[in-house]
């Protein structure tokens, strides 16, 4: 006859179970850590051998070669792998004796009715059973006390006493998460309950919660000082110091990190904007150099000419002139024009202004006489004293007297 026994363990600690197994497997090493040396001793008791960490080939570093950090001067701060920051307690010596697996909640821990304000005659009913509940604690009758304490929270759930005291008794159960449920009410209705600080401290140190029992039961002292929770305060300090001092390491170097990453984000800003200030730069000498010419017109370098361009007034008659080189009678009166005119004639060279089209045409205007004062310039294909191709010119004390 066989007999099948019934598994003990529940199927969500099989599957963590599962887990722990296949990550133990891919990394055996895992075993030597001081945290798992109890299942070490289960697996050598069965005949197992644990392999030491020196047995493991670490992965070998990858080397950058100087031409591959050249050709990605800027990708080291993206492409460097996240360091993965281990959780506080996974490196440090955590003593957990006395620690008890948690315990999970249910519907039949009743909290009361918030909002029912009992009378007089049911305040003095909820202290009486309240006393009856005390007595069985003391009696080692837990559960009844527990029983007691939940008919005096629904009588009056406005006692945070009631609570903090059924708390206290669920901690003999070893059932801490149930006792912080009732020391959490407590304190919604009395912040300054003693009890409650001490109770919930204590069972953060059943379930290893090492500084959220040490603040417990340092403020439970600090209300009203009392030599159990003194006890239990110093019971959990070396551990709480251990975590706190390991955070503060963690929290130093996540902030050097971000400090570095700013630096680094900041510095490629700036680059950035070097690179832009550059490109400007260039791109505003490169058009001082053309002069900002207008089209058609060959560039400059004549100090002298470019800066008589910068003058509006100057370039718009200059431009007007190249339009329609007729148009240059309308600025023999302006010196600046005619002094741009004459720059640009001589820069260009060879006596005429070649860009400047049928300018030479103007030669027909040597007959108004006048125009003699011109002859500078010769170099735009005008006459250089005013002939033109009209009729010869007479002297000044020649007469005509008709008898030719």
């Amino acid at each position: 006859i066989y007999i099948t026994m019934a598994c003990p363990i529940n199927e969500d600690e099989l599957k963590k179970l599962k887990m722990f197994v296949e990550v133990c497997s891919a990394n055996p090493g895992l075993l030597n850590l001081p945290q798992l040396s109890f299942f070490k001793a289960f697996v050598e008791k069965m005949g197992g051998t644990i392999p030491t960490d020196s047995s493991f080939r670490k992965p070998e570093p990858q080397t950058t070669t100087a031409a591959d950090a050249d050709s990605e001067p800027d990708s080291f701060s993206e492409s460097e792998p996240e360091k993965v920051e281990s959780e506080p307690e996974s490196d440090i010596e955590i003593d957990r004796d006395g620690c008890v697996e948690p315990d999970t909640l249910d519907d039949s821990q009743e909290m009361g009715d918030a909002t029912r304000t009992p009378n007089e005659e049911e305040l003095d009913q909820s202290s009486d059973i309240r006393a009856n509940a005390n007595k069985a604690y003391v009696d080692g009758k837990i559960d009844e006390a527990i029983s007691l304490y939940t008919e005096a929270i629904k009588i009056n759930p406005t006692n945070a006493l009631f609570y903090a005291k059924r708390g206290q008794a669920y901690l003999k159960l070893n059932k801490p998460n149930a006792c912080i449920k009732d020391c959490d009410r407590a304190l919604e209705l009395n912040s300054d309950s003693a009890a409650a600080y001490k109770f919930r401290g204590r069972a953060h140190r059943l379930l290893g919660n090492w500084e959220s029992s040490a603040k417990d039961l340092r403020q439970a002292c600090k209300i009203d000082f009392d030599e159990e929770a003194d006890e239990w305060l110093r019971e959990v300090t070396p551990n709480a110091k251990k975590i706190e001092a390991h955070r503060v390491k963690l929290e130093r170097k996540k902030a050097e990190k971000d400090l570095r990453e700013r630096q680094e984000r900041v510095r490629r800003a700036q680059k950035a904007n070097e690179k832009a200030k550059a490109k400007a730069s260039k791109e505003s000498k490169k058009d001082e150099k053309t002069g900002g010419r207008m089209g058609g017109m060959p560039p400059f370098s004549d100090p002298e000419i470019l800066e008589a361009f910068r003058d509006p007034e100057v370039a718009a008659a200059f431009q007007d002139i190249m339009t329609n080189p007729g148009n240059i009678m309308k600025y023999q009166n302006n010196p600046k024009v005619m002094k741009l005119v004459s720059l640009v004639g001589k820069s260009m060279g060879a006596g005429s202004m070649g860009g400047m089209g049928g300018m030479g045409g103007m030669g027909g205007m040597g007959g108004m006489g006048g125009m003699g004062g011109m002859g500078g310039m010769g170099g735009m294909g005008m006459p250089n004293s005013g002939e033109g191709t009209g009729a010869p010119k007479r002297s000044a004390d020649f007469q005509d007297d008709g008898l030719d």
